[in-house]
């Protein structure tokens, strides 16, 4: 039999028999605050308004575009099929990485 599956992940498309990973990431303890933000901006996207609020639109991130769930700051859960892409860009900004592969197991 297999674990239930829990709704978080069931709403990201992962099924019981669907590998997914789980990275620990951060970078480099002497990056500044501007490339930290450059970084944040390019990963997970930015809410951004002009004009105090007038004119309000999302901004982007590669995380936008791959189903996900962040745990904390720097911890997420992605399909394995989407590692590849997740960490081209971790490696461009020389992030720390540890990944595990989770796959589901039979009680």
């Amino acid at each position: 039999m297999v674990t239930e599956i829990p709704e978080s992940l069931l709403m990201l498309g992962i099924t019981a028999h669907m590998e997914v990973c789980i990275l620990v990431f951060h970078l480099p303890k002497k990056t500044n605050n501007t490339d930290l933000g450059k970084f944040v901006k390019r990963f997970y996207g930015q809410e951004t308004s002009t004009r105090n609020g007038k004119y309000r639109y999302r901004r982007k991130g590669l995380l936008d575009g791959i189903p996900h769930r962040k745990l904390l700051r720097g911890v997420i859960i992605i399909r394995k099929s989407d590692l590849e892409t997740v960490m081209k860009l971790l490696i461009q900004w020389n992030a720390v990485v540890d990944q595990r592969i989770i796959e589901p197991t039979e009680e």
